[in-house]
């Protein structure tokens, strides 16, 4: 007798498992943003305040910490990728960190314009120090290339900065991968990368993280990345117990002397991230209850709501600021307002903007790369 499968046509299928902690943490990490933003830009919050002082005075200031979280899964997810063993050696370093800029850069220049707009709109309705001057051609051309920071432009939109430190930091590993598989002959070396991410980690922890000047580089917030790298090669379930512990623990202890030399909050909570991704960070769970596939859906639309939802607190402030009375509990609503639309607007500009654009571009360079194969060679000449 034949056992009939549950996979049979007409079954509801599965949805496929996914890394439910990264996804949880993103969510969060994205909603403190989001709130960060709207208390520290704006005049609502400062209408508002009175309400709750002490919350908004924390996610004014402190709430900001949560963008280590980002910072932290990011090195996670790129050691997942770029090299999942640890590993030296990666055969194509330039096509990797163009994939990156492609995935990075267009729906990041779309969130961009959308920003500067917005601020021409908000000028009209209000006058305040959130809203950029209009955007130059220059100002532009520098955030495409996501060297705004570096060139000394100011940002068009609250939180551009990651966006570009997030691609330095993605192709300072995959040099560095590149580098390690040159030097040592890609026979593929178990300790090589741990051990100069952890000699990284401790560059940054203790030198370039202590000085503000360093901010528009990699080398500052390699600590808190490198932490994720580690966290993943770590808690490879192939490795012994005592192996996984002492890798985790090269990258731990600087974090630790970083601390004590200089106490910093955001340092502390990357290690807390770092060590949490490491005992459960790898666990898949399926999107198959209501409070699993809201935070697994926002987990997948964080991006979108990390580029857009400036623009949006913009022109909601914009719009309370010029036709609500200034008011607590008008100007509180109106925060709650820019809240739930930044993430309307995160949804939409993920499925519209984002998917999209990273189809288009994908199919571009695909075109691009099977047409430079089969482009025909020109004859010899005698």
């Amino acid at each position: 007798m034949k056992v009939v499968a549950n996979t049979a046509a007409g079954a509801p299928k599965m949805p496929p498992a996914q890394f439910g902690l990264i996804n949880l943490l993103k969510a969060g990490a994205a909603q403190l943003i989001v709130l960060h933003h709207l208390a520290f830009y704006g005049p609502m919050s400062s209408h508002a305040r009175v309400i709750f002082p002490a919350l908004f005075d924390w996610l004014a200031d402190s709430a900001r910490i949560a963008v280590q979280v980002f910072l932290v899964i990011g090195g996670f997810l790129a050691a997942k990728s770029l090299s999942p063993s640890g590993h030296a050696g990666y055969p194509s370093p330039l096509r990797a960190i163009g994939r990156r800029y492609i995935k990075l850069a267009p729906p990041f220049m779309a969130a961009t314009l959308i920003a500067a707009v917005a601020s021409l709109w908000a000028a009209r309705w209000m006058t305040h120090e959130s809203i950029s001057a209009p955007a130059t051609l220059s100002q532009l051309g520098a955030h495409a290339l996501l060297l705004h920071g570096v060139l000394g432009y100011e940002s068009v939109s609250a939180g551009a900065w990651y966006v570009a430190i997030d691609f330095q930091l993605y192709a300072l590993m995959v040099m560095l991968l590149w580098l390690g598989g040159r030097v040592s002959g890609n026979r593929g070396q178990t300790w090589l990368m741990p051990l100069v991410v952890a000699s990284g980690v401790t560059l940054s922890l203790l030198h370039f993280n202590l000085d503000a000047e360093w901010d528009n580089w990699a080398a500052y917030f390699f600590g808190s990345y490198g932490l994720g790298l580690m966290a993943w090669w770590a808690s490879d379930p192939r490795r012994k117990p005592g192996v996984a512990i002492m890798m985790m623990m090269m990258a731990l202890l600087p974090a630790v002397g970083g601390l004590l030399l200089e106490f910093r909050s955001r340092i502390a909570l990357a290690a807390v991230v770092a060590c949490v991704l490491f005992l459960w960070g790898r666990r898949k769970i399926a999107a198959d209850g209501r409070a699993w596939s809201a935070i697994h859906g926002l987990g997948k639309i964080s991006y979108s709501v990390f580029l857009i939802h400036f623009p949006v607190c913009l022109l909601v402030n914009a719009a309370f600021t010029r036709f609500a009375p200034a008011e607590p509990a008008w100007q509180g609503l109106g925060m709650l307002v820019a809240w739930s639309s930044s993430l309307l607007a995160g949804a939409i500009f993920h499925r519209w903007v984002e998917v999209p654009l990273g189809h288009l571009m994908h199919f571009v360079v695909e075109r691009l790369a099977v047409r430079e194969v089969h482009m025909p060679r020109p004859l010899p000449r005698y």
